[in-house]
């Protein structure tokens, strides 16, 4: 293997060991979301009423303010940096290309369904991976620019996902949920910024949808989420949960690389 690519696997090795560490610390004090979640009756109340998936949507709102990258005052998500910091072109790309490795790994996790459950959300058409290698190929073609490697915020996110399919299978729907819903909300909107500004408002193919079609998918994609959760004990719901800020936090790394 070239000294490079040994380097780029090293250095995401001790990026996922970082993480892995902190999920461990996560769960040893609980995650704070959570716990903040039922901290008071109201909330425990409002939390015992939910369906699984407004319990992950709830769980995310609650991080959406915060970077856990960030310490201090200064706790500013990268999607409200994004609004104010010019992306850059190479870094865009890089962007795309560290998305397709996360996508690639989530999708082939469930395609290949070694846990039971992940058949239920196989083919949802809500996969991004074959539009991601669309708009990769348009970059190479229609704008000569050579695709670079994925870098180690990428693989370090796919590494991540592949252990825990391994060892905690069900914390898989965390990230599923924070991967394709987030793009369906957030992620379209930030990407319809960057793209205005770098390709004169040429749309990629990641983040486009019908919006009566994308509607049907995340309301099919709710549904088998409540599903699979229905006979989960509270102790799995909330280990499953706190992958949220886990998630963010890779997440977070490659959206950072827009403006690189």
């Amino acid at each position: 293997m070239p000294s490079t690519s040994r380097a780029v696997v090293a250095s995401a090795s001790a990026n996922q060991n970082d993480f892995q560490k902190q999920k461990e610390m996560t769960r040893l004090k609980r995650s704070a979301v959570v716990a903040s979640a039922g901290a008071n009756q109201n909330d425990f109340q409002k939390q015992k009423e939910m369906t699984f998936q407004e319990e992950l949507r709830y769980v995310a709102m609650k991080l959406h303010v915060k970077d856990p990258s960030r310490k201090g005052g200064n706790n500013e998500r990268m999607s409200q940096v994004l609004k104010r910091e010019k992306p850059s072109l190479h870094g865009y790309v890089k962007f795309l290309v560290d998305s397709k490795v996360v996508y690639d790994a989530l999708e082939k996790i469930l395609a290949n369904a070694d846990y039971l459950c992940y058949a239920e959300l196989k083919n949802t058409g809500l996969e991004r991976s074959g539009a991601l290698a669309k708009d990769l190929e348009w970059f190479r073609e229609e704008m000569g620019i050579q695709v670079p490697s994925p870098t180690t915020s990428g693989i370090a996110y796919a590494s991540y996902l592949e252990e825990i399919a391994v060892k905690n299978p069900k914390a898989i729907f965390c990230h599923f949920y924070d991967i394709y819903f987030g793009l369906a909300a957030g992620g379209r909107t930030l990407g319809k910024r960057a793209y205005e500004k770098l390709l004169e408002n040429k749309e990629l193919e990641f983040y486009q949808w019908n919006d009566g079609e994308l509607t049907k998918l995340l309301q099919n994609a709710t549904e088998k989420l409540n599903k699979i959760a229905q006979s989960w004990t509270r102790e799995e719901k909330d280990q499953c949960l706190e992958e949220t800020e886990i998630s963010f936090k890779y997440s977070e790394d490659i959206m950072k690389l827009i403006i690189s």
